[in-house]
């Protein structure tokens, strides 16, 4: 069974999901992030951002596209049904399977709050961009 695939809604929902990023670990927790990650912003300097921002977004496209073809194999959902699966999605695999990895790597609640809370936004996110362009 084969379902089409919106290229402009995927896209524009990886802009979405970018810009997302760009205000949750800017303005709004990107202190508290760092400050759990132990990263200073003379680290954050030395890092190769072009690559790091270029390959976020190549991971939010994928990311859009999926959750594209996952929308459509359930035909039509409308807005609220598409927010739902998206977080569903998020919840169900993204936000436990990150929990998994930060219980063993002994990360803080904090981080684990940040981090989880943002994939649960921008699968949101992706899923209302994604509905509204199809």
């Amino acid at each position: 069974m084969g379902t089409e695939i919106h290229w402009l809604a995927v896209l524009a929902a990886a802009v979405a999901g970018f810009a997302v990023g760009a205000l949750w670990y800017g303005p709004l927790f990107g202190r508290a992030w760092m400050a759990e990650r132990g990263i200073t912003r003379e680290d954050a300097a030395k890092a190769n951002m072009p690559l790091v921002f270029g390959m976020a977004f190549a991971l939010n496209l994928i990311a859009s596209f999926v959750l594209d073809h996952v929308l459509g194999t359930y035909g039509a959902p409308d807005l609220g049904l598409s927010v739902m699966i998206a977080g569903g999605i998020a919840l169900g695999f993204i936000v436990t399977s990150i929990g998994v990895n930060y219980l063993f790597s002994r990360m803080s609640m904090r981080l684990f709050l940040i981090d989880a809370g943002y994939w649960v936004v921008v699968y949101c996110v992706m899923g209302v961009v994604l509905q509204l362009l199809r």
